[in-house]
């Protein structure tokens, strides 16, 4: 049995995340740009973790990253469990769920290690949130820490995606406490939902090798790719 399955809501021609503008001092800002850039005329270490066989960090990756690792990882083995990654994402100025920390951890995963997560995955780990952290607060217009539907609609399309309301309705529906308020998306939920997106967008555009907005692929095929999103 084959499924066959139409949809446009994706452009290629954007990108997938803008970079995001450093942080001013003194912000509290949790995962500034750091990721792959050498700073104003200093260059950083991949430290000790490049030695004695130990992964290593991408060149130019900030202090402040690889110290965030080292924290977490105490037996220094240069790897990382999805618990010593939520306490080394988390901070007083921001929570992960785990159920987003094991998504994170999934779509960055070590290619020798499905469990864990090495300096390599680390820190593009965190450039990517740095970048999702910029679209937030863009979009976060009244700056109260929290985005409703039609701003994380918004926020989609600026990378590209075109939800339907009908996704974005089921979307937005997971974080229903049942109050009757409106619903409104934390950091740490716009991110999940982020992944989920890009995710299974990307899952679909590797089927659509020609941009059509149209795949067909086994119900075996169709599992595999949206399980990952939903456990």
């Amino acid at each position: 049995m084959s499924y066959s399955q139409s949809y446009t809501g994706y452009n290629d021609n954007r990108p997938s995340a803008p970079p995001a503008p450093d942080p001013a001092p003194g912000t509290g800002h949790p995962y500034p740009s750091y990721y792959g850039q050498q700073g104003q005329g200093q260059s950083y270490s991949t430290t000790s973790y490049g030695s004695y066989g130990y992964p290593s960090f991408p060149p130019g990756t900030h202090p402040d990253i690889i110290r965030s690792f080292q924290m977490v990882d105490r037996d220094r083995s240069g790897f990382i469990d999805e618990n010593e990654l939520q306490q080394a994402l988390s901070s007083g100025y921001q929570r992960f769920s785990l159920r987003t920390i094991r998504l994170l951890r999934f779509l960055f995963k070590n290619l020798h290690d499905s469990l864990r997560i090495g300096p390599q995955e680390f820190a593009a780990l965190w450039g990517c949130l740095g970048r999702w952290r910029a679209i937030f607060d863009r979009f976060d217009r009244d700056q109260s820490g929290r985005i409703d539907a039609m701003e994380l609609k918004d926020a989609f399309y600026s990378l590209g995606y075109a939800v339907p309301d009908s996704v974005l309705s089921v979307l937005v529906s997971r974080y229903d406490d049942g109050s009757g308020r409106k619903v409104e998306l934390t950091f740490d939920s716009f991110v999940e939902c982020g992944m989920i997106m890009k995710g299974l967008t990307e899952k679909f555009k590797e089927k659509d090798p020609h941009y059509t907005g149209s795949a067909t692929f086994t119900y075996d095929t169709f599992m595999s790719m949206i399980i990952p999103f939903l456990v």
